[in-house]
């Protein structure tokens, strides 16, 4: 029986579990020249064995092999963060000394969560859909979202960060890992988009209401208001303005961490989340605006994975104890986070399964798959 292209992702992504435990147990990985070296061969048997496996029947959408190869490393850093967390042993310890040390930071080790369950999940979705002859687009734009948001963090943390002078050559394997994503983002947004059959006549009627005509939209629009204040002050608070010093100390105290990956995520939202919370607060205003049906899913995941690693680091055991969250604070500080992160997936949500407001009358005609 032929195992079909999906299933073969599936499969494939699992022998990280054998192949981390196997490198493990080799002595002479000590050093983090043979470490670079032994992660970026098994990175190359691993394109050269998703080609020839499937070279009877390849693929019509170059992205397959991407996700394919993605799907490994995303079982492995779920094996880095579970490692790290003592649910497993005997797995990465290897690469975590000699590889990537920074991963041991509460900031890495959610990453790596997020990485290892979220982009996993999308990852064979997007395969499967591949193999289906299905669009993938909207899964697409909302994983480039989130692994943009995340790396950039995560790397340049890192050289700026106290673990700055434990660099080792194996950072060199994450630079792909930034790369590819920007080409994918480019091939999966030039691909068709689908949208929900409307009829021009719906459009014209949508596009007469005013934001208090639309209920939901409002909704929206009040949410966009308060983030833009929530971001704005987060970033303030993460460049240590003493006028909110005293409020950050019970709510946002491991903004201050010495680790510079909660100050660079809070600048990330600054300076990318805040602009776009007020271009779709204007989006929801003027009709005809396309693009917030494209932009919403990218910044959801972007600020999913983002509000996903802050939250999960805040709390962290590997946090210093006196930048976590009180105790007092944290039904507080989970509720607003949770909300911060919610309203963008419920805004990507409504963007694109009502989207007859942001259609214009040459889009109307199209129909989903």
């Amino acid at each position: 029986m032929q195992l079909s292209a999906d299933t073969m992702v599936l499969l494939l992504s699992l022998t990280a579990i054998p192949v981390s435990y196997l490198f493990n147990s080799f002595s002479a990985m000590g050093s983090s020249v043979l470490v670079f070296a032994g992660g970026a061969a098994v990175l190359l048997v691993l394109v050269l064995g998703v080609r020839v496996l499937l070279k009877a029947n390849p693929p019509g959408d170059s992205l397959f092999y991407v996700f394919a190869v993605f799907s490994f490393t995303s079982v492995i850093d779920l094996i880095i963060s579970l490692e790290q967390d003592g649910y497993i042993t005997g797995f990465m310890a290897f690469y975590l000394k000699e590889g990537e040390p920074y991963l041991r930071s509460a900031y890495g080790i959610m990453i790596c969560y997020w990485d290892g369950t979220v982009h996993y999940l999308l990852y064979l979705v997007m395969a499967a859909s591949i193999t289906r002859g299905q669009s993938y687009r909207k899964f697409g734009l909302y994983w480039v979202g989130s692994v943009l948001m995340s790396l950039p963090v995560l790397l340049i943390g890192t050289v700026i960060g106290k673990y700055g002078s434990e660099i080792r050559p194996s950072y060199l394997l994450n630079i792909p890992y930034l790369i590819i994503p920007l080409w994918a983002g480019k091939k999966i947004y030039e691909k068709p988009r689908t949208v929900s059959r409307t009829t021009p006549e719906e459009v014209a009627e949508e596009h007469k209401k005013l934001i208090y005509q639309r209920p939901v939209d409002l909704l929206l629009a009040l949410y966009l208001m308060a983030a833009v204040a929530y971001t704005l002050f987060r970033g303030i608070v993460s460049i240590e303005r003493s006028i909110i010093m005293r409020i950050a100390d019970q709510n946002s105290k491991f903004l201050k961490d010495s680790v510079p990956g909660f100050t660079l995520q809070m600048l990330m939202n600054m300076f990318y989340l805040l602009p776009f919370f007020c271009l779709a607060l204007y989006g929801l205003i003027r009709p005809g605006c396309t693009w917030m049906m494209d932009a919403t899913l990218v910044f959801a995941g972007a600020l999913a994975q983002a509000q996903f690693s802050h939250i999960g680091a805040s709390m962290h055991s590997r946090t210093p104890f006196t930048y976590r969250i009180p105790v007092d604070n944290t039904l507080t500080f989970l509720l607003v986070n949770i909300l911060y992160a919610a309203g963008a997936q419920l805004l990507a949500y409504h963007c694109n399964k009502h989207s007859s407001f942001f259609l214009t009358g040459k889009e109307s005609d199209k129909k989903h798959q």
